[in-house]
């Protein structure tokens, strides 16, 4: 068991935003969640929803792919199983 990697997880985790990011892309599924999407969802702005992304990204928990029926649009998606699986233990769903 890799303790700093726990560690780590669980203080990404426990900040209130990319834990609402991360479950609200959980609920819309792969590819669905949009930075608008997820700014309202949390009820942050999309510059505080892009920095929280960013943090996500860097650590490998989230991809951002472009749209391609609107190359100006990002979608987000979480993909470390992980995480969706503590989100699953949390009593999060999705379809």
């Amino acid at each position: 068991m890799d303790l700093d990697d726990w560690a780590l997880r669980f203080d990404l985790l426990a900040d209130p935003t990319r834990l609402g990011l991360l479950a609200h892309m959980h609920e819309r599924g792969p590819g669905a969640a949009t930075v608008t999407d997820l700014a309202a969802a949390v009820g942050i702005t999309g510059n505080a929803a892009s920095q929280a992304l960013r943090v996500l990204r860097e650590q490998g928990w989230v991809t951002a792919e472009r749209d391609p029926a609107d190359g100006r649009v990002v979608r987000y998606s979480l993909v470390d199983q992980t995480v969706h699986r503590i989100l699953h233990l949390m009593g999060a769903r999705h379809d």
